[in-house]
């Protein structure tokens, strides 16, 4: 049987529930056999994160201990420079059989920005694309994009192990009002975020990372 894998990648500036909850969504929904997650060393779209990449990791590592089928995947964190997907992909590529199915799995505000990603046209060929919409926000891919995929969507997730790359689908998951950056400004509020975050992150956080994060002011989704 075709071997598939997704591929989950953000900053995690800290990790919370609604990333655990798309990973682990999506690898049952797709049947995936695994997904890894994976910290961005230099994310290439944003400043860098305040917290190391290191640290990020640690809670990632936190997070997922324990969660079949989630694979925390440290490739960007131990790379230099800026943590292209292209190169992260190319990368896993290289270690699976040929015939391994990839796929690349992205939230609504990374999708609105695929066109801008370096070597983006070249990405189907390395993985299929997921675009994951969410009822709160409203898809605005580039008209780049949608062209691009024109001939390329399919709507059954048997259809992408059937190839190795290059195809295009849509996944609508239920509403999780949880992001990275209302998990920072309620701790910069001082206000409470069980519920929200792991309790295993929590618990490890450190003055310094309590600092870091309230001091973070990328509006970017992460």
């Amino acid at each position: 049987m075709t071997t598939a894998v997704g591929i989950f990648g953000g900053t995690f500036s800290p990790i919370h529930h609604g990333h655990l909850r798309l990973a682990i969504e999506l690898r049952e929904r797709l049947g995936l056999d695994r997904v890894h997650v994976i910290p961005a060393g230099e994310p290439p779209h944003r400043d860098r994160p305040g917290v190391s990449a290191r640290r990020r990791l640690q809670w990632v590592q936190l997070a997922c201990a324990g969660e079949p089928g989630l694979v925390v995947d440290d490739r960007e964190v131990r790379r230099d420079g800026r943590s292209y997907t292209y190169d992260t992909l190319a990368s896993l590529r290289a270690e699976l059989p040929d015939d391994a199915s990839l796929v690349l799995l992205l939230g609504d505000d990374a999708a609105n920005q695929f066109h801008t990603w370096h070597r983006w046209q070249e990405i189907p060929q390395l993985a299929h694309l997921v675009f994951v919409e969410r009822a709160d926000a409203t898809a605005a891919r580039s008209p780049q994009v949608d062209a691009w995929w024109r001939d390329k969507r399919v709507t059954d997730p048997k259809a992408l192990k059937s190839r190795r790359a290059g195809l295009l689908m849509s996944a609508a998951l239920p509403p999780l009002a949880i992001s990275s950056t209302r998990v920072r400004g309620l701790l910069k509020a001082g206000r409470s975020i069980r519920g929200l975050v792991p309790q295993a992150v929590i618990d490890s956080f450190t003055t310094e990372d309590i600092d870091f994060l309230t001091h973070d002011e990328d509006p970017a989704k992460d």
